[in-house]
């Protein structure tokens, strides 16, 4: 939640220092970057609310809880910034094609995305230390950590941001083409850069949110310590099928097949593998565990 709401503010400020910089220079970058934090900033209104709605306990009509709409207010997101922000953004650069921008101050122009450089960095900073802690906990580098989380917030921010800076260093570029040479052309083509890659990284962040939500397994860490932990429980002496998907960021449905210790009678056997069943839910992230009965035949899973 603090990563998003830091993202918000600065997105928001820096979205009005590019609108009146863009009124002023007439840059086609500078206008294509004003869209992109306008953007960014709608987008991170989206994820709040996806933090807030995704956070809330099971009930009886979800009782896996509603963690899958964290990926559905992302999915609004991603497809704001790719409507908004790289839409936009191409098809001023192609319009200014055509009908290119006289010259204006660009040392406004300048002096904005430096500031905004400066903003976006403390964001992007914040996510990236994020990303880093929870990359050595599952013992995996940042950024496959961030295409394999579960955790869609922190994936959004921290690609926006790097998506911003990026488009920060090429508007500056195009401004300084334009300047140098007179051409308004190089500012144009900016613009078309800048929307380009808004629009691949909306696709991305669109594919991975409709994955999770058609339903994404856990990661391969996660499950060997799943499955350990269940190998260490006293009434557990084998487990032949472990199904671990994630059901909301942090959040997974367990199904098993276990064979469990001793030779119980069949009503004992179901009264023990319903404790088990509820210890293992006792766990935070196992949302819902169903444990089924293995078959001799069945091999042993190994953490």
């Amino acid at each position: 939640m603090l990563t998003v709401v830091i993202a918000f503010v600065m997105n928001v400020l820096i979205a009005i220092a590019k609108t009146i910089a863009a009124a002023i220079t007439g840059s086609a970058s500078m206008l294509a970057e004003s869209a992109h934090s306008w953007a960014d900033a709608g987008n991170e209104v989206f994820l709040l609310i996806a933090e807030r709605r995704g956070s809330r306990g099971r009930d009886e009509r979800h009782p896996f809880g509603y963690g899958r709409e964290t990926y559905i207010w992302s999915l609004f997101a991603g497809f704001g910034l790719f409507a908004v922000g790289a839409a936009v953004s191409v098809m001023h650069g192609i319009t200014s094609l055509t009908e290119p921008e006289p010259d204006a101050n660009y040392l406004i122009g300048y002096l904005v995305l430096a500031i905004s450089a400066v903003l976006e960095g403390v964001s992007f900073a914040q996510s990236i230390r994020q990303a880093r802690v929870a990359g050595e906990r599952f013992a995996i580098h940042p950024l496959r950590f961030l295409n394999r989380t579960s955790n869609t917030t922190l994936r959004a921010v921290f690609f926006e941001d790097a998506a911003a800076l990026t488009g920060l260093a090429i508007a500056a570029l195009g401004m300084a083409l334009h300047q140098i040479t007179g051409s308004a052309v190089w500012d144009a083509i900016g613009s078309i850069l800048v929307g380009t890659l808004l629009g691949v990284i909306a696709i991305f962040l669109i594919k991975r949110n409709s994955e999770f939500l058609l339903g994404q397994t856990a990661m391969p860490r996660t499950r060997s310590s799943i499955l350990r932990k269940m190998l260490e429980h006293p009434d557990i002496e084998r487990i032949t099928y472990l199904h671990i998907e994630y059901v909301g960021p942090m959040q997974y449905y367990l199904v098993a097949a276990v064979d469990m210790v001793g030779d119980l009678a069949e009503h004992e056997l179901a009264e023990r593998l319903r404790r088990v069943e509820r210890e293992i839910e006792a766990h935070e992230p196992i949302v819902e565990a169903v444990l089924t009965l293995s078959t001799t035949a069945e091999p042993s899973l190994m953490p």
